[in-house]
């Protein structure tokens, strides 16, 4: 177990790939908080998952504040914070209202900010008792090259990866490795929101087909799962990769490597 004796906070715990995290750090020996607005589904059973679910709204700086006294208090340090909470607002700007495009940056950036910021003297904690603290945020490949309609998601992204970089600088002469997750396509719920959705995604046709159509679209012909991304996460959170730091790890079957073939 890699993880042995490590304390884990995982923003958008309970989602998708939030909750294949919080699974795979707690196998792994770690003590793990599942941090998300709701208790959702299946992770009602914190035994069958191995985490403690924690109320935050990664928004809100008191909220924040809260969760990191929280595990100051029951464990005195933190080895592992991944930043994983995240929405997607599937328009171009045109079509974006200012609420929306204020909304996509509070959760995706500004969220990954205030958790960094606060956790910050956790992690110092964990560094100068010999641990590899690691901060892992959550990117995306759509914050190198854009979706159709995902504007607001591809701009917040971008700033997530210049932000890990300017985080890992600041912080790597205390112990700290800050480094940033890019998935392509996952099989989460987001993702078959995006199937269903009236933007670049669905836009009413048949499932089925589109699914299909966006594995063809991969070298590697298929999306990837919550765990491909755990296993990746994992790594980048245990002492194994502590030379590991300000990297943007893409992860999307090949999807990016690619020069996209024109339609003749």
């Amino acid at each position: 177990m890699i993880l042995e004796n490590k304390v884990a906070v995982v923003t958008g715990g309970c989602g998708g790939i939030g909750r294949a995290l919080c699974e795979r750090f707690a196998k792994e020996g770690a003590t793990v908080y599942a941090a998300d607005l709701t208790q959702q589904g299946s992770f009602d059973d914190e035994s069958a998952s191995g985490a403690h679910f924690v109320p935050l709204d990664v928004t809100s700086e008191e909220s924040v504040k809260s969760l990191m006294e929280f595990v100051r208090e029951r464990d005195g340090k933190l080895d592992i914070l991944v930043n994983a909470a995240g929405i997607e607002i599937e328009k171009t700007i045109e079509d974006t209202s200012l609420d929306e495009w204020n909304r996509s940056f509070a959760v995706n950036v500004t969220g990954t900010f205030l958790m960094g910021k606060y956790a910050l003297p956790l992690l110092r904690k964990a560094a100068a008792n010999g641990s590899s603290a690691s901060i892992i945020n959550f990117g995306s490949y759509d914050g190198f090259i854009a979706d159709p309609g995902l504007a607001a998601y591809c701009a917040s992204k971008g700033a997530v990866h210049a932000l890990t970089k300017a985080m890992a600088c600041d912080h790597g002469p205390e112990g700290i490795r800050v480094n940033a997750i890019c998935p392509g396509y996952i099989d989460t719920p987001m993702l078959q929101s995006f199937f269903n959705g009236d933007g670049s995604g669905g836009e009413g046709g048949d499932i089925e087909s589109l699914q299909q159509a966006v594995r063809d679209v991969h070298p590697m012909r298929t999306y990837g799962t919550p765990t491909d991304v755990a296993n990746l996460v994992n790594w980048l959170a245990s002492d194994e990769a502590r030379y590991a730091s300000g990297q943007l790890w893409v992860l999307d079957g090949g999807l990016s490597a690619q020069v996209q073939q024109m339609k003749l």
